[in-house]
């Protein structure tokens, strides 16, 4: 079974450029490869020269604004087997659309949405024609997708040659692939607040860049150390609201029957399964607010949580410590809204459930 973000990158890859007459071209790049079977029957030291072979793109100058700096910034999405025996994307027009977005917001040119989308398509559908892809496998219902299998792709920009303070004029944007699985470890359910600071005002947190992932990294390897499965952000100010998971965002059911999550602003990722999940409660009539939630209220009126983003899907969180208290959400096990949320929202992007909302984009 694949693992979660296991750099076993597929022979397809797409490389886009910013060129000096201002205009995005790019070009689909097939690496070296044999067959998945005969990939699989490699001993250790063959697999990892050819996935060598794959990581490796001498285009690109090793020093520049994103290697020195961090001025870069990704995406991570997901295309789906289905029960039918397709592919499908979720909602890789929103994914492009961040993208777009965090570039402009690192001053730098956005690139296409729409050729954000073709390009996703393009290295799904062209490593699907090699076999290198999952297909579906309704074992996969038995533990609420927890154990399923899809392909991540990881969109990125890179810039151009350069060294000394500067932003990034004419950069590349790459699309790899992988198969990945779950990605939080099973049996660990634990929540830790830390004291570090994910994002201030004024700052970059709405933006998908490298430089933000450096502190959350650290943030969740301690928490992790300490026997937790994620680490928790307070906002820098007042060190008093939720933030963030270490690398998704993060919500409360209260006792009083709202689902609550942090409000978007400049600290806040604007996360695309949050966006769905609040589509999907609201959907099963259930109240949502975005709005600013204390620790405390949390603690105190918190009746379930759980975390949320493309690699993580959905993942409850059983309890919460903060300083030396710590309290449980619905006896340490997942809650109902919870699992129903879970399950719908995987049904949706496996296709089990009918996707209402044109979440699912077909690879043509």
């Amino acid at each position: 079974m694949a693992k979660g973000f296991t750099l076993a990158v597929l022979p397809w890859v797409y490389i886009g450029k910013y060129t000096e007459d201002e205009k995005w071209v790019g070009k689909f790049d097939e690496k070296p490869h044999k067959s998945p079977a005969e990939e699989a029957a490699m001993d250790d030291d063959e697999r990892t020269a050819l996935q060598e072979q794959r990581n490796s793109f001498p285009e690109l100058p090793l020093v520049n604004y994103t290697t020195q700096y961090g001025m870069g910034c990704f995406e991570g999405m997901k295309a789906f087997p289905q029960k039918d025996g397709t592919l499908k994307l979720f909602r890789p027009d929103q994914n492009g659309q961040r993208f777009h977005d965090s570039m402009v917001g690192l001053k730098s040119p956005g690139f296409p949405v729409d050729m954000f989308v073709d390009a996703a398509k393009g290295v799904v559908r062209r490593n699907r024609e090699l076999g290198f892809s999952p297909t579906y496998d309704s074992a996969w219902e038995k533990d609420d997708f927890l154990s399923a299998e899809s392909i991540y792709i990881r969109p990125f920009s890179y810039s151009e040659p350069a060294i000394g303070l500067g932003i990034s004029k004419h950069p590349w944007v790459v699309f790899a692939a992988t198969q990945v699985g779950a990605y939080f470890k099973p049996g660990n359910h634990k929540g830790l607040v830390t004291d570090k600071i994910r994002a201030f005002k004024g700052g970059t947190g709405w933006i998908k860049c490298d430089a933000n992932y450096v502190v959350p990294i650290l943030a969740k390897k301690e928490a992790e150390a300490q026997g937790y499965m994620e680490a928790i952000f307070l906002d820098a100010e007042s060190r008093t609201y939720l933030e963030e998971g270490s690398s998704s965002n993060i919500f409360v059911l209260l006792k009083n029957g709202t689902l609550v999550t942090p409000e978007l602003g400049d600290t806040i990722l604007p996360g695309i399964t949050r966006k769905t999940i609040l589509q999907i409660a609201e959907d099963m009539g259930v109240r949502t607010e975005e709005r600013k939630i204390s620790i405390q209220e949390a603690m105190q009126e918190g009746k379930e949580c759980f975390v949320s983003g493309t690699a993580a899907g959905l993942s409850y969180i059983e309890s919460i410590t903060y300083n030396d208290s710590t309290v449980v959400f619905n006896g340490g096990k997942m809650g109902e809204l919870s699992e129903q949320l879970l399950l719908t929202l995987k049904g949706i992007q496996y296709g089990k459930i009918e996707d209402k909302h044109g979440w699912m984009f077909p690879i043509d």
